[in-house]
């Protein structure tokens, strides 16, 4: 591999080779080691997430890879497991099942009418509880062999497993969270591991010590009252966020204000529903407003420039279109480049 690595022009033409970006590296060379869960069903809205991760992949191979923020950040060594199709095919069988469930409380009516839906909700909550436990001990092997760890959605519930790994591996680390949507909802529509549920379920881990959610602006009575009642969640809305830019904030004071609530350890857990929907509108459930790609970038920048270090990221909503899988590789791409950065300042 390191003959291989000394031959790789990085200039070169992206070798459709099965890894992202066409890199030369495989599980044992690499630093990076990115697991896909192709996962969504318990989706409420639109479909095609659990595709996220090969749209991903297909676009990240017509990358050039000089990077501004770090030009040699794929020297780190960067890695995809492959797409697992036993996921892809229970995520499909389970999906339908949902289907029934949320078609079924959307008419209004309980699950134990005829036929009685409760075992099939119980069914499917094992499904995501295996999914979940399947990433934390993948997650937790490449941790001990040294590796650092990134996860590729599905739904906003695929990266709970990962969460879980860092928490046995740090005692206090912090989620920075772009999303248009808080995610605090607990078991929505039944479903346990909803995406609607991830950082609800997240705050059950006592190693997260700080929340802060950043473009919120589709969000329940009862998740702001979480919000407003909790010392660990911090929340910056998008209506807030444009009016304080609009009234002549600028936007890296915000990010400054943003990053100081963090910890030193920081896991960067982003929906793309967090951006401008021109820019992810095939995402599951795409929300009018939020962030620029290059807003988010800056606020990553502002992290990494605090001496934080980032342990970790998820990417997760991108949808089953080509425009989407592009946006979504940029974002992996430069989430890795900034981690590694992070992670050579801290030394």
């Amino acid at each position: 591999m390191s003959n291989q690595l000394q031959d790789y022009n990085p200039s070169g033409i992206g070798e459709i080779n099965g890894n992202l970006l066409g890199l030369p590296f495989d599980y044992e060379s690499a630093n990076l080691i990115v697991f896909a869960v192709p996962w969504e069903v318990t989706v409420s809205y639109g479909a095609g997430t659990a595709n996220g991760p090969q749209r991903i992949l297909d676009a990240s191979v017509q990358l050039d890879l000089f990077d501004f923020d770090h030009p040699d950040g794929w020297k780190q060594g960067i890695f995809m497991e492959e797409i697992s199709q036993d996921i892809l095919e229970k995520n499909t069988y389970f999906r339908a099942l949902a289907a029934k469930v949320i078609e079924r409380l959307a008419q209004g009516k309980p699950l134990t009418e005829t036929p009685d839906l409760t075992p099939v909700l119980t069914e499917i909550n094992q499904a995501c509880q295996q999914v979940n436990q399947w990433l934390f001990t993948q997650s937790q092997e490449a941790i001990k062999n040294g590796k650092r760890v990134a996860v590729i959605g599905g739904d906003h519930s695929s990266p709970l497993g990962y969460f879980q790994a860092l928490a046995a591996n740090y005692d206090n680390f912090g989620i920075l969270h772009i999303d248009a949507h808080a995610d605090l909802r607990d078991a929505y529509e039944g479903f346990e591991f909803s995406h609607a549920s991830i950082m609800f379920n997240a705050m059950k881990i006592p190693q997260i010590s700080k929340l802060v959610q950043v473009a919120l602006r589709d969000i329940s009575h009862d998740e702001v009252q979480m919000i407003d009642h909790s010392d660990r969640i911090v929340a910056y809305y998008d209506p807030a966020i444009k009016q304080k830019l609009y009234s002549g904030t600028t936007w890296i004071d915000l990010c400054r204000e943003i990053i100081a609530h963090l910890p030193e350890y920081v896991h960067i857990s982003f929906d793309v529903d967090g951006l401008d929907p021109k820019l992810c509108s095939s995402t599951g459930t795409p929300v009018p407003g939020g962030l620029e790609l290059e807003q988010t970038f800056c606020l990553f920048r502002e992290l990494v420039n605090s001496g934080r270090k980032i342990i970790g990221f998820d990417l997760c909503e991108v949808g089953d279109a080509e425009w989407d899988g592009n946006v979504g590789a940029r974002i992996v791409y430069k989430l890795a480049n900034l981690m590694d950065l992070s992670q050579q300042r801290s030394k």
